[in-house]
């Protein structure tokens, strides 16, 4: 059997990914969790094979999630899902260590073949995201200002786009409120913007957010 955690903070996202992973007679749900600490607490004292991981999750981010996942289970592979198309955030999830990535609107066609390809140690991705891999690799100096952050600094951003306020962002990261002004800074340098503002031009210009 493959044992499956699926992990997504919509109660009817995660019935849907059971109604498709329950048809198949080698894969069995072994836990649900709504957000990254349930995750990470279950990883500790058990272990699965496949992580079906939302990008999007509460109190961190799946990126955030997936570093942690690497070190309590380092067998595991994570198939990330995503409301987000693979243009965005393909090739950041798979350089993070994602074993696969695909749409929630893909999902009903591909999330089988995309579990059973990396149960066997390869990757699932699609062809769009295979040519965007190769391409980020092969031209390491040719990034996006955003794509230079680090992935603390890449979920900063996504909050502050999104309209969060400095001591809001510190509350549900953990985090003091001098560290995320600190992180804000870097992010403004780094992207050579000097406002939220302009922080919220970008990300619509260059499509981080819907």
């Amino acid at each position: 059997m493959i044992s499956t955690l699926i992990a997504d903070d919509h109660l009817l996202i995660r019935e849907g990914l059971r109604k498709i992973l329950s048809e198949e007679e080698d894969i069995e749900i072994v836990y649900e969790a709504e957000n990254g600490q349930q995750v990470l607490d279950y990883l500790a004292s058990q272990s699965v094979q496949v992580l079906i991981l939302d990008i999007n999750m509460p109190l961190m981010s799946g990126l955030d999630i997936l570093k942690y996942v690497h070190k309590l289970s380092p067998d595991t592979r994570v198939l990330i899902l995503s409301m987000y198309p693979e243009d965005r955030f393909a090739v950041r999830a798979l350089k993070a260590g994602a074993s696969g990535y695909i749409t929630k609107a893909s999902a009903g066609d591909e999330l089988i073949s995309a579990v059973r390809k990396v149960i066997e140690g390869a990757r699932y991705i699609s062809p769009e995201a295979t040519e965007m891999l190769v391409r980020e690799l092969s031209k390491p100096t040719d990034r996006l200002p955003h794509e230079t952050l680090s992935e603390r600094e890449f979920q900063i951003l996504m909050l502050l786009v999104k309209g969060k306020n400095v001591r809001s962002i510190s509350e549900d990261l953990g985090l003091s409120v001098n560290t995320v002004n600190t992180y804000r800074a870097r992010i403004f340098e780094k992207m050579s913007l000097k406002s939220t503002q302009e922080l919220v031009r970008y990300a619509y210009d260059h499509k981080l957010l819907e």
